[in-house]
């Protein structure tokens, strides 16, 4: 994890206007619009690298609801297209969505599918590794 997040610090983009971290009241009020838990490991990934741009990929974000990447309205479409109400889109790619399970797994979801795919990772940080990195 640690050295995830060293190489996500290392590759961050320099933006106009930089995105902030959360604090924990922020996931709070975030758990509540969505009525869901947000896994443990999930959080963390928030908590400490959710301000970063770099690559192709936008992960969601928490801080500014006026975002396309803020957690609950990414979920809301998510949801509305098909996706399962139990897992939370972490990032939104074209039509698919990868989504973090309440055990920390994360799953690609294929729009053009409309199902979870064979395609996972063990948390959101072999995700980032293997995936947000890459893009």
């Amino acid at each position: 994890m640690e050295e995830v997040i060293e190489q996500l610090r290392e590759a961050n983009e320099p933006v106009p206007v930089p995105l902030e971290l959360p604090d924990e009241d922020q996931l709070v009020e975030v758990e509540e619009q969505l009525f869901i838990n947000i896994p443990f490991v999930f959080k963390e990934f928030l908590l400490t690298v959710s301000d970063v741009v770099y690559g192709s990929l936008e992960p969601v974000t928490v801080t500014d609801p006026g975002s396309r990447t803020y957690l609950p309205e990414v979920a809301a479409t998510a949801w509305d297209i098909g996706v399962a109400r139990d897992l939370i889109p972490i990032c939104q790619d074209g039509e698919d969505y990868y989504c973090v399970e309440e055990d920390g797994t994360v799953v690609l979801w294929s729009g053009e599918e409309e199902l979870v795919t064979e395609e996972s990772w063990e948390s959101v940080w072999h995700w980032a590794r293997d995936v947000w990195l890459e893009s």
